[in-house]
């Protein structure tokens, strides 16, 4: 967050299980995904990447991510959900190809990998 924040030339952030202090971020401009374990005890998302993602009004683009069931190592493990909207995020943001966009939007709906996920479709 601090990265996407001080750094308005970057093409796409991706937080992983977020924790700071501060928990409002109204400057970042950056297309920001905010991934987060739905069970996390280290960064409960109600006390940052919630807040984290609410915050971010000046970014156009942003989404978070939910990871049902999911600890603070969640997000960072290897797993298919985090590659294929991970992946799908940076393609779309960093090498700008409109073609990732149907993986992103529609927001897919709560299922048994994802408790929560929303999004500010569309993108392009």
């Amino acid at each position: 967050m601090r990265a996407a924040a001080t750094r308005p030339a970057l093409q796409a952030s991706i937080p992983l299980a977020g924790w700071h202090s501060t928990k409002s971020w109204p400057t970042v401009q950056v297309p920001t995904m905010v991934l987060g374990g739905q069970n996390d005890p280290t960064a409960p998302n109600s006390q940052h990447s919630t807040p984290f993602y609410n915050s971010m009004t000046a970014a156009p683009d942003k989404a978070f991510l939910e990871l049902r069931g999911g600890d603070h190592s969640a997000p960072r493990s290897d797993n298919v959900t985090v590659r294929k909207y991970t992946l799908s995020w940076l393609k779309r943001f960093v090498d700008d190809d409109v073609r990732y966009d149907q993986f992103l939007c529609p927001a897919p709906a709560p299922n048994t990998l994802i408790s929560v996920y929303r999004d500010t479709c569309p993108h392009a």
